[in-house]
């Protein structure tokens, strides 16, 4: 047995474990697939055993593999928990930081934070990613995710960013085409634009407001899984959205998109989600002070935060 082992080896190693794949893995460590297997091999020659029983179409990990997995990860953090001590003493967060997000906050928000953050301090390797689904950090491997909406794991450790509501828009034109909904169960017989987003379970709108929650299953001929298609289509007269107040703001400041049931609002704040081992980690630290400046900074943020602050008041 070779004692000499490769940390990066280590690390190369629990990324196929954890993505199951070869291919996979390779993807998100911008290593080619044949490189990842080389790596793989040569920590099996230096270890003496067998860390995956491959086959065409599937990786599957050996008992001897989940034992130095259990290892690798104690390994690592504990390394990464250096890297950052370091660091904290020092005042220069360094080292990667994979940072997820939804589809339009991560795009019109986070991502313009990051490229702020890349300038101002160099020593960090940030890689974002955008998903239309909840993100288990844990699992897939992510230091931090910016999401919307309030149902957070109790083993994450959650700070809240800006205050955020959803409303129900419609353009002028819809509205006098249709009507204006007078109750939430109006809303059953109109066209609405549902969304397939994260933590919305989809055609289903739980809303609160006069003092009460009301669920409302909404359909209408246009759904999608893509939060700004859906503005384009109620904005193009196509039908009801529910949406964030920060992303719906500015068609109201135009016009373009009215208030609908304006009592009625889905509470759904802006979070800075990341696991317990990062709880001292410097780079999430500096990540997560500066996107709630950037947020404090945006004007359209902020006002739609303050608007959303004057929302109906949910029951206990």
């Amino acid at each position: 047995m070779n004692k000499n082992i490769e940390n990066s080896d280590l690390r190369v190693f629990a990324t196929v474990v954890r993505k199951a794949s070869f291919v996979a893995a390779a993807e998100e460590l911008g290593m080619s697939p044949a490189y990842v297997s080389k790596r793989v091999g040569m920590l099996e020659a230096a270890l003496g055993v067998r860390l995956f029983h491959r086959t065409t179409r599937r990786v599957v990990v050996s008992d001897d593999g989940e034992q130095v997995y259990a290892r690798a990860l104690t390994i690592l953090s504990s390394l990464d928990s250096l890297f950052d001590e370091v660091a904290e003493r020092q005042g220069v967060p360094r080292g990667q930081l994979r940072v997820s997000s939804s589809f339009g906050f991560g795009r019109n928000v986070v991502a313009p934070a990051i490229a702020r953050l890349a300038a101002e301090h160099p020593a960090l390797q940030v890689r974002l990613e955008v998903f239309d689904r909840l993100v288990d950090i844990i699992s897939e491997g992510f230091d931090l995710d910016i999401r919307i909406g309030d149902e957070i794991s109790p083993q994450l450790i959650a700070r809240r960013l800006m205050s955020n509501y959803r409303i129900l828009c419609a353009a002028p034109a819809y509205l006098a085409r249709r009507g204006t909904p007078q109750t939430l169960r109006d809303l059953e017989t109109h066209d609405c634009l549902p969304i397939k987003e994260r933590d919305l379970p989809f055609g289903v709108w739980r809303l609160r407001g006069d003092g009460e929650e009301g669920v409302v299953k909404v359909n209408g001929p246009l759904s999608t899984n893509h939060g700004e298609i859906a503005l384009q289509w109620a904005v193009a007269g196509a039908g009801i959205v529910l949406r964030s107040r920060w992303d719906a703001q500015a068609y109201l400041d135009r016009g373009e998109l009215v208030q609908v049931l304006p009592a009625y609002m889905q509470e759904a704040n802006v979070w800075a989600v990341y696991p317990q081992r990062l709880a001292s980690s410097a780079k999430v630290r500096v990540f997560v002070d500066l996107l709630e400046q950037h947020l404090g900074r945006n004007p359209d943020l902020a006002d739609a935060a303050r608007t959303a602050g004057q929302a109906p008041a949910a029951r206990p």
